[in-house]
């Protein structure tokens, strides 16, 4: 990991309270979760984080599923452009430690912790807050033949948006349409 990661190294493979028990990784299972760390520091990366930048990682016909916090978004190269647009704005965004990190067969599982202030771009029409969130997420993927095929994500949008001082009603937005709007 180079200088510019915005994961610091030794913020990887921290032993959580899953990992005491496990048995150790088999070969296949350690690509995996190489495979997603290298995911993870492209998308995160607020100088490379694009759909280009990860197509190489990505299986053919590979599944993004988060349709209440990222609506329209359905493979992981167009999760790692819209990531890299609200990181236009969080120009600071950065993963501060993965908080549980495993694997087993083809699955790779991951909770993170991040932190960002809305310094970069105006978010809509509403300038730069200045405002500091803290949040979690979590992440579970799916392998397939050394590529990702799948990314489920979780993450608590609303309490960010609440932190940055942002129209929280972006957040009941579900497939596209408001909430009030059905």
């Amino acid at each position: 990991m180079g200088a510019n990661s915005p994961i610091k190294e030794d913020h990887y493979m921290q032993k959580g309270p899953f990992q005491e028990t496990m048995e150790p990784y088999s070969p296949s299972e350690q690509a995996n979760i190489e495979l997603v760390k290298e995911y993870m520091l492209i998308a995160y990366s607020p100088t490379e984080a694009s759909a280009h930048a990860v197509a190489h990682l990505c299986a053919p016909g590979n599944r993004f599923i988060a349709p209440t916090t990222f609506p329209g978004v359905n493979t992981l190269q167009e999760y790692a452009e819209a990531h890299a647009a609200l990181m236009r704005e969080i120009n600071d965004l950065h993963i501060t430690s993965f908080d549980v990190f495993f694997s087993k067969g083809d699955s790779v599982c991951l909770r993170y912790s991040a932190e960002g202030s809305h310094r970069g771009k105006p978010h809509g029409r509403l300038a730069a807050t200045g405002k500091t969130a803290r949040w979690t997420a979590c992440g579970i993927f799916r392998v397939m033949d050394g590529r990702l095929a799948e990314f489920i994500k979780e993450w608590d949008k609303l309490s960010m948006w609440e932190q940055l001082g942002w129209p929280t009603e972006e957040c009941s937005i579900f497939r596209g349409q408001s909430v009030s709007a059905r």
